[in-house]
């Protein structure tokens, strides 16, 4: 039975355009366009999708923490 492409595989996992970060990755693909993949030219973008992706992972950590039933 083949699989419809339309449903997701792993419902639990969110798309990455449902992330907060999702500007951030834009604006950093955007760069590397832009600048013909010069990644020097886009550092600052790719700090702020780190921090970003480093925020929302404390946040979801925190997150769990605060339902453990430990």
């Amino acid at each position: 039975m083949a699989a419809d492409s339309s449903s997701q595989s792993y419902p639990s996992v969110a798309r990455l355009s449902d992330s907060p970060c999702f500007p951030q990755y834009t604006a950093s693909l955007k760069c590397l366009e832009e600048s013909n993949s010069d990644k020097n030219k886009c550092q600052q973008q790719f700090d702020d999708y780190k921090e970003c992706k480093k925020k929302e992972r404390e946040a979801r950590l925190e997150r769990n923490r605060n339902r453990s039933f430990f």
